[in-house]
């Protein structure tokens, strides 16, 4: 069993499958890995995205994510944990984040993989610009993504 959780924010793509055999390797006790991928769609908002940009805070970045992670070991069964989250310019179709838990049991995979992206929403620093026709405008939190933190316990007001 993976004795850290394994945080790296980057600029360069991932590959899933090398990632989730990373998460696996070496423990026999797992019988479940549920991962999620996120990419840059071309709509937000009703509008044509043509490209997006990321920031975080170095160093601030990485330690409110191991601090979730360490959440999501205290609520449930989860043997290992991966987040990958890419900053910097990106382009449509990109991959943007992974998030992948591995378990010996199903529901607790997709449990905690689903609480951490909840989480990463709402609670990670970072900063996204979305390009469009019209200019470049940051994105704010949504109400539905302080919403989905709530169900799990945990107030947000991030959302205007």
């Amino acid at each position: 069993m993976s004795s850290s959780p394994r945080v790296r924010i980057q600029t360069d793509d991932f590959d899933l499958a090398a990632e989730v055999a990373a998460l696996r390797a070496g423990d026999l006790g797992v019988g479940a890995v549920a991962s999620f991928v996120g990419t840059v769609r071309e709509r937000s908002d009703g509008e044509t995205v043509h490209r997006m940009e990321l920031e975080h805070y170095p160093g601030m970045t990485e330690a409110a994510i191991e601090a979730m992670i360490d959440e999501a070991r205290r609520r449930f069964d989860i043997r290992a944990v991966s987040v990958i989250h890419r900053v910097g310019p990106l382009e449509l179709g990109d991959q943007i984040v992974l998030v992948a838990v591995s378990s010996a049991h199903r529901g607790e995979a997709f449990q905690a993989c689903e609480f951490l992206m909840d989480y990463l929403k709402t609670q990670a620093p970072f900063w996204k610009k979305e390009h469009t026709a019209g200019g470049a405008r940051w994105v704010d939190a949504r109400v539905a993504d302080d919403e989905a933190l709530e169900r799990w316990g945990i107030q947000a007001s991030n959302a205007a």
